[in-house]
């Protein structure tokens, strides 16, 4: 009998050739061996938790850091061992990240061997002085040469990423990239504004920006929050007016090419996460001998979301002590597992609502009722009813989504959602 029960799985690579100066990501520089010896201790992980976490893997994510910069041996063996240990659906979504300039015609095609079906690549820019300003590793002719490499093995799914509010940027250069990438018709667009980070070096070079356009005050080198609103809405009208779907508040793609994976994720379907730092949501049903409920869910039986140890010696190490863990441990005893907590039922709600509203589709009333049990008036009546009011969301029967304006302002909307 087929398993109801459907997950997603992540599966960390935090290795790059160089650390991009706005990244916070878990990931770095790494030699050979150490790269050989992660992947050994991953591969065991993927095994351990096979026997535990019970379902079928919808999707899979080969995220980083750069999977692309190890050897194309080590991704095939990692999915080797998804197909070997897990029950994988035929028709599964799998994707690779890659950077320019770290795809091979050999690895293209070891990936495409091995079932991997879609690839997302990080281009953020055509203009190479903004690829230098970001410490980017490649040119834009890099990025053409490794998009030419994907298509030429047969990849008929490629997402390319693109940034907005980069420092100097002007509309004309945004349109510049935005007309290069749509040139190549790629399947699917990821159009991000950037964020700045503390602890990278972004954070040091435009700290003083950043206290500016916080006060409202007029920026430097970073576009103000006016600019930064323009350069999205040029990025949007333009993606949209070339044919590209806007789904999700930052994704666009053309009809059926929006990401099966992340769609996932703000939906909340259920995920495992394996490799250093990644993470899980593991609902009720789906791992053997779990925990009971501590007293504040008040036995709802709600998701445990539970993080991998970071640093990654440790995580390592970590890997060869599970054959000392009994097969009626819970997951709390995991020596990879760094942290698990079981959301409350309130934190559960407010996850359904400002990951739903995400997409444009927004969040369905009758999801909200049979996952909590209660209908969503009930407990978001004032939000609701407020935003319907300002004309930021729209109320269509059983689907609840924010409006245009109400995406633009989504902080805003999504914060309503937070219960005190």
């Amino acid at each position: 009998m087929e398993d109801y029960r459907r997950f997603e799985l992540y599966i960390h690579i935090p290795f790059c050739l160089r650390k991009c100066d706005y990244c916070d990501f878990l990931s770095g520089v790494y030699g050979s061996e150490d790269q050989d010896e992660y992947v050994e201790a991953l591969i065991r992980e993927l095994v351990f938790m096979s026997y535990r976490v019970h379902g079928t893997v919808s999707s899979v994510y080969i995220g980083g850091g750069t999977p692309t910069c190890i050897d194309p041996d080590h991704i095939a063996k990692i999915i080797e061992s998804v197909r070997e240990y897990y029950s994988l659906d035929p028709l599964a979504e799998i994707t690779i990240e890659a950077n320019p300039g770290t795809v091979t015609e050999q690895g293209a095609n070891t990936y495409r061997a091995v079932g991997i079906n879609r690839v997302s690549v990080g281009l953020q820019s055509a203009d190479n002085d903004e690829l230098k300003l970001l410490g980017r590793i490649h040119t834009y002719e890099k990025f053409l040469s490794t998009y030419e490499i994907l298509r030429r093995a047969g990849f008929t799914n490629i997402n390319i990423d693109i940034m907005t509010a980069l420092p100097g940027q002007t509309p004309d250069k945004l349109i510049h990239t935005l007309d290069n990438v749509v040139a190549l018709r790629p399947e699917h667009i990821s159009c991000y504004s950037l964020i700045i980070e503390e602890n990278t070096p972004f954070y040091q070079r435009y700290h003083e920006d950043c206290v500016r356009k916080e006060k409202g005050e007029a920026t430097l080198a970073l576009p103000d929050e006016d600019q930064e609103y323009e350069l999205m809405k040029r990025a949007q009208n333009f993606l949209v007016s070339k044919g590209y779907i806007r789904y999700e508040i930052s994704n666009y793609a053309k009809f059926g090419y929006e990401c099966v994976h992340n769609e996932g994720y703000w939906r909340r379907t259920p995920y495992l996460g394996v490799g250093v730092g990644a993470a899980s949501l593991i609902p009720p049903g789906y791992f053997a001998f779990e925990p009971e409920d501590p007293e504040e869910t008040g036995g709802m039986g709600l998701e445990w979301r539970t993080t991998n140890e970071s640093y990654i010696y440790d995580y390592i190490e970590d890997t060869l002590h599970y054959n000392e863990i009994t097969s009626e441990a819970s997951f709390l005893d995991i020596p990879t597992i760094d942290k698990a907590t079981q959301l409350s039922r309130r934190e559960a709600m407010e996850e359904f609502m400002f990951l739903g509203l995400r997409m444009t589709e927004g969040v369905k009333k009758s999801v909200f009722l049979k996952s909590f049990g209660t209908p969503i008036e009930k407990i978001y009546d004032v939000p609701i009813k407020k935003l319907i009011r300002e004309g930021l969301l729209s109320d269509k029967g059983d689907d609840l989504a924010l409006t245009e304006r109400g995406l633009d302002i989504s902080n805003y909307c999504m914060s309503l959602f937070l219960m005190d």
